[in-house]
């Protein structure tokens, strides 16, 4: 019966995933011919952060749930999810990623399905607490731009100020405003992690496949929040929403699968961990070279 099971869930699983590829095409395509939302619309009318206001943020409490995406965190700080992190449905995570961030439909459909199938639980009927998506080499992966590894950091939800502070200052681009971190900044800063990690954590792993999510979690920093440092600073370090900001995405079905692979494969093709000699110096600390 077990096997019966398992084999339906695998047969049910590929046809739900080829028709979300087929869905995000079509986004994908619909975002070439139509308009885009315009400049302080693209947060939904009705949804929280509707014109730049979001509500009140309240860090984390005793006993609160959080985990290692920033993101996840300042929609539950800003209470969008609950404030607690705890007993989240998939289902409303679904809508309030799309809402808040302006991921497209198919995105925000296949995430919390995909978490739901890591954790073992019904997508329609269970729910989930924020640090339950810290399962080591599910969601969660070593080498992180923000966190420890887990071998050094159990609790993912902790976040690792050098770690965030020399990614901010390794931002190269500007604009007229503000100081933009691009691709080759993030690849560059994404090797030398990887090559750190990989000497100093004796339980090190990275497959391909966490990789690729390492390199997606980094380009949500150029795509959602257009690679500005002070909207990033505030996201990371605070795990708060800044007033006043919306998505920087503004197609109107949202950033889809297809097109943020680009920016996902070129971070990635991008990263070179061989670059990097990684020496330990005076008291152990970690010393690399170019």
């Amino acid at each position: 019966m077990a096997f019966f099971s398992t084999a339906y869930a695998k047969v049910t699983n590929t046809f739900f995933d080829a028709g979300i590829i087929s869905w995000d095409v079509l986004l994908t395509l619909l975002n070439l011919v139509q308009r885009k939302r315009r400049e302080k619309h693209v947060t939904p009318e009705g949804h929280p952060g509707y014109g730049g206001h979001w509500p009140e943020f309240r860090p984390a409490q005793e006993g609160d749930s959080r985990c290692s995406c920033p993101a996840l965190n300042a929609m539950a700080n800003h209470g969008i999810i609950p404030r607690s992190g705890r007993n989240i449905t998939f289902t409303e995570l679904n809508h309030q990623i799309r809402s808040t961030y302006n991921f497209g439909a198919s995105f925000c459909s296949f995430v919390p399905h995909f978490a739901a199938r890591l954790l073992h639980k019904s997508y329609s009927k269970d729910t989930f607490d924020l640090e339950e998506l810290d399962l080591h080499n599910g969601i969660e992966h070593d080498a992180s731009l923000t966190r420890l590894d887990s071998a050094c950091q159990k609790d993912q939800s902790v976040k690792h100020l050098p770690f965030i502070e020399e990614l901010l200052s390794a931002a190269t681009g500007k604009d007229q405003e503000h100081d933009i971190l691009t691709v080759k900044d993030l690849a560059k800063i994404q090797g030398k992690r990887r090559a750190e990690a990989r000497a100093t954590n004796p339980e090190f792993s990275l497959s391909l496949f966490h990789k690729m999510f390492g390199s997606s979690n980094s380009s949500t920093l150029l795509t959602i929040f257009g690679g500005r440092i002070n909207d990033i600073r505030s996201i990371l370090i605070d795990e708060r929403i800044p007033e006043g900001w919306e998505s920087r995405v503004r197609q109107p079905h949202g950033l889809t699968i297809t097109r943020f692979n680009a920016t996902v494969l070129r971070c990635e093709f991008g990263t070179r961990e061989k670059d990097f000699q990684v020496t330990k110096g005076v008291g152990g600390q970690t010393q690399s070279a170019v």
